[in-house]
């Protein structure tokens, strides 16, 4: 079977075919660490998780390169505004965002380039942009470098705009620029910046523009040209159209195919900081456990905008816990869960046909029905089959309960079970320290353990049977 892409670029759905045969190079823009990551920030992350692991189930290799910026205007701003260094800032921020990864079983990249750390080949793609005439320095001395959009003549071929059509880019002083619309490969240092902000080149002091950032990191690791860029839909212009034009005036391919996936809202505005409607990961998952807010954001599909309610969060969560009811009952049934199974036919068409998320997922619960008819049967092979197929298909989608992803995050099936099992070895080993230090008739130390264990809201009781304890 082929799987089948939605190229933004043409605008269609293409068979999706690799620059490699068996091997895929995926590049994600990932996030600008400027702040808490709220439920629109991740959506792309858990989207493209789910494309990372249905290519790899389809046999092929992946290089899945996902960036951090962690130099920009905005984490300089706030990094002033909140009276810290900016590194201290966006360092917190990436601290922040790996949790809700792992909250969410997001699962890690194969390499995760922060944009800090490749102020070299950065520089190095502006010389070459520069000696090809598709750059230049600006001559009012501010040590800024500009992208000639003009120099370029399939800018806007990405997002499908004449230049005259566009806003100018606002990422610097217009006087320095030829075109209002050329965009900034490099600042030049300000005053009013912090020196740690900047590094050396031969136009001075400065730090990259944005876009600049992540053709180099692609370009590093994936070459000049690679199969698959991916985003948010809002980086289309102008972020990706500039860092295709650039890459491609500097000789390089870049991507084959442009996938952008759509906003998570709220009142039918883009879920932002901006707006002040963010949700936060861990004020929701105060709410669902991760697993389930995983489901909801998957079981929409990745093109379509999703308006973010908390009933609709919830329905999601009482549809993803019948699946989950089914496999522990199959457990019980079958005595273990099977982790070798296929998944379905209609779900494997589904997920080929461009990530068809909600088909995948009807399909899945399809085969729960059909399981739950089994189960009053008792153990069958046909159990076993349908139960297998079930933690198949919600592998793929990052949401097996019995994942053991979920155990330290208390999110997957058994999570409560284990926690349990896990309080009751850390107490009995207490009480067993207790019980000697009483026969060894050292009072002292029997009490402090007791306090201790009181201390961590558990109360012990003595019977003759030896101790036993109750969470208090």
């Amino acid at each position: 079977m082929t799987i089948r892409l939605y190229d933004t670029a043409t605008r269609e759905v293409r068979d999706f075919v690799p620059l490699r045969e068996g091997k895929v190079g995926l590049y994600v823009c990932g996030l600008t660490v400027q702040s808490e990551p709220h439920v629109g920030h991740v959506r792309s992350a858990v989207n493209f998780d789910v494309l990372q692991r249905w290519l790899r189930h389809r046999g092929f290799e992946v290089t899945f390169i996902r960036n951090i910026t962690d130099i920009d205007d905005k984490i300089l701003t706030k990094s002033a505004e909140q009276g810290r260094p900016w590194y201290n800032l966006a360092y917190a921020m990436k601290i922040e965002l790996d949790r809700a990864y792992v909250a969410l079983n997001v699962a890690p990249p194969t390499y995760e380039p922060a944009a800090t750390g490749h102020i070299p080949e950065m520089v190095e793609l502006i010389e070459r942009l520069i000696e090809r005439g598709h750059a230049y320095p600006a001559a009012d001395g501010s040590g800024d470098v500009y992208f000639d959009v003009r120099s370029w003549a399939p800018y806007g071929e990405l997002t499908h705009q004449g230049v005259d059509d566009m806003e100018p880019a606002a990422d610097a002083d217009p006087r320095g620029k030829r075109d209002p619309r050329d965009f900034a490969l490099w600042k030049g240092r300000k005053e009013s910046e912090p020196e740690t902000a900047s590094w050396p080149s031969p136009w001075g002091r400065g730090r990259p523009g944005w876009h600049i950032e992540c053709s180099a990191m692609a370009g590093k690791y994936l070459g000049d040209a690679f199969d698959i860029h991916g985003g948010g839909v809002d980086l289309r212009f102008p972020h990706h159209e500039n860092e295709q034009a650039q890459s491609r005036a500097a000789g390089g391919a870049f991507a084959s195919y442009w996938m952008h996936n759509a906003w998570i809202t709220t009142a039918g505005e883009k879920m932002s900081k901006s707006l002040g409607n963010t949700l936060s990961i861990p004020s929701v998952l105060q709410r669902v456990r991760g697993v389930e807010l995983r489901y909801y954001m998957v079981a929409a599909h990745y093109r379509s905008h999703v308006e973010f309610s908390f009933e609709a969060l919830d329905e999601a969560a009482t549809a993803y816990q019948r699946i989950e009811g089914f496999l522990k009952r199959a457990a019980d049934v079958l005595g273990e869960l099977p982790d070798d199974g296929v998944a379905a036919a209609d779900f494997e068409v589904a997920m080929d046909d461009d990530l068809g998320t909600p088909a995948a997922v009807a399909a899945l619960h399809e085969v729960v029905r059909e399981g739950n008819k089994l189960l009053a049967a008792g153990p069958s092979p046909a159990l076993r089959d349908t139960a297998g197929s079930v933690r198949r298909m919600l592998d793929i989608l990052g949401v097996d309960p019995y994942d053991s992803a979920w155990a330290a995050t208390g999110s997957g099936s058994g999570a409560e079970e284990r926690l349990t099992a896990a309080v009751d070895a850390l107490v009995a080993g207490l009480l067993e320290e207790r019980t000697q230090a009483r026969t060894d008739k050292d009072w002292a130390r029997a009490d402090a353990i007791r306090d201790r264990i009181k201390a961590a809201g558990i109360e012990v009781t003595d019977t003759p049977d030896g101790p036993t304890w109750t969470v208090s």
